[in-house]
């Protein structure tokens, strides 16, 4: 089984100095992220940190200082097999000229292979047996290499400095120098949360418009208090984002940021969330009242303008009915609009009739086509009589092409074997821009004209 621990993370803990209210203080915090390693496994960081402040000091060589014993156990909960399970000596000097209540952070790597594995990370004061603290988590491993595209898990910070030149730090990764805060604990004595994250994209995803990547924060009740959006080109392997947000007004609850990169054109949604906590308890509670629905906001409509909401449902009039057209018209705010999109694509993907299942996924994918295909120098394909079929019923069973016929004009037959009992519908390019009209169709409630072949002949 391929694994590696990396020593060095382990004896080269750094000091850092965080304040936080005795009532949130804790002897150990441990928080991991998981990061694209291979095609079978994720490379693994597992953050620690130590409170000074509940470790029992000892003078040893004329010195005041703190040893804890960290204990690490990952057992593969499919063999029960345990693939790490060591213990190490951490001593730390005790520093009491600031702050008497200080974080001793510390980093371990790892890379995993594909599961699902049991992590219990403990400590023990080595100077007080009674004073232990062990903590429990699962942690799934999905190598990130094998999506089309995905986002690593979010790691949160106590700051993040960019362009660093301490490469010999133990938080320094492509070009960032990374704090982690195991307690994920922000607010009155730190005010900003730091994030992290990688973007990963695959070959397949290299063609098209740009990529936007949403980053929202979110409380326990669902109420958005932050939320931006950005494009980012195609092409790029792999890349960082890092952001932050402040959260000296956010009300004491617990929050969860989710980082979202979207596609416009087949919907494909990768997403990475995160919980933290605040504590402010100065800033008076809002009112649950105000929360907002989290479906639209996390949804690929989320992040479009309202120019991008009226766009989406004008290539969906086709499967509207009247009564959500005149709606949709009525709306006035991009939020409105938004929320909207979603429940009108929510209510086609649920829907029990097969044939008239719709996904907002499959849907765009024919909006794509249309207009690659069907296309004018006048309109694009989604207007044209194809694309409206195309649209409406997807793909035909078959097409019969006639382009060029010596006494006909350019048409083609479209055949849905599946509709109906079976329909067709005849295409011509009556004048001569290569804009095909529907001549004829036995579809229900479609064009229909029996004398189609008269009024495409040469001479009509």
């Amino acid at each position: 089984m391929k694994f590696k621990l990396l020593l060095s993370a382990l004896v080269a803990s750094t000091l850092l100095s965080v304040s936080y209210s005795q009532q949130n203080s804790s002897l150990f915090d441990f928080d991991y992220a998981q990061f694209e390693y291979d095609s079978v496994s994720n490379y693994v960081e597992l953050y620690y940190s130590f409170d000074q402040s509940q470790l029992t000091p000892q003078i040893v060589d004329n010195k005041d200082i703190v040893e804890g014993i960290l204990s690490v156990s990952i057992t593969d909960t499919a063999t029960n097999q345990a693939i790490i399970d060591k213990k190490w000596m951490l001593k730390y000097p005790v520093d009491t000229t600031n702050n008497p209540t200080k974080a001793l952070v510390g980093l371990l790597n790892f890379d995993i292979p594909t599961g699902v594995y049991k992590c219990i990370v403990s400590v023990d004061d080595q100077f007080n047996p009674k004073n232990k603290k062990s903590i429990s988590d699962y942690i799934r491993v999905k190598p990130f290499e094998n999506d089309r595209a995905a986002i690593s898990d979010i790691q949160l910070a106590s700051k993040i400095l960019p362009n660093s030149e301490n490469k010999n730090s133990i938080f320094y990764k492509n070009t960032f120098e990374v704090t982690p805060i195991p307690t994920l604990v922000f607010g009155q004595n730190l005010p900003v949360v730091f994030y992290y994250c990688e973007v990963y994209e695959n070959s397949d995803t290299k063609t098209g418009p740009p990529l936007k990547l949403n980053c929202m924060v979110y409380n326990s009740k669902g109420r958005v208090y932050f939320s931006k959006t950005k494009e980012i080109l195609r092409g790029v392997p792999s890349r960082v984002e890092v952001g932050s947000v402040v959260v000296n007004n956010f009300p004491t609850d617990t929050y969860s940021i989710k980082i979202t990169l979207m596609d416009s054109l087949d919907n494909f949604n990768s997403s990475s969330i995160k919980r933290f906590f605040v504590y402010n308890p100065s800033v008076k509670n809002i009112d649950t009242a105000e929360t907002q629905h989290l479906g639209a906001l996390t949804s690929v409509f989320g992040v479009m303008s309202g120019e991008e909401c009226d766009n989406v449902f004008a290539e969906s009039k086709y499967i509207a009915t009247p009564a959500e057209i005149d709606q949709f018209k009525k709306i006035d705010s991009t939020n409105a609009k938004r929320e909207f999109l979603f429940q009108f694509w929510k209510k086609r993907a649920d829907n029990s009739d097969a044939d008239k299942r719709v996904t907002y996924q499959d849907y765009m994918k024919r909006v794509h086509e249309a207009n690659q295909k069907f296309g004018t120098m006048y309109k694009p394909g989604w207007k044209t009589d194809r694309g409206r079929v195309l649209l409406i019923y997807g793909e035909p069973s078959e097409i019969d092409r006639h382009p060029n016929e010596t006494d006909s004009k350019p048409y083609e037959i479209w055949h849905y074997n599946d509709i109906q009992g079976g329909v067709i519908f005849v295409f011509a390019d009556l004048t001569g821009f290569s804009d095909y009209q529907l001549v004829n169709s036995t579809a229900r409630g479609e064009y229909s004209d029996d004398n189609w072949q008269q009024r495409i002949s040469q001479g009509y």
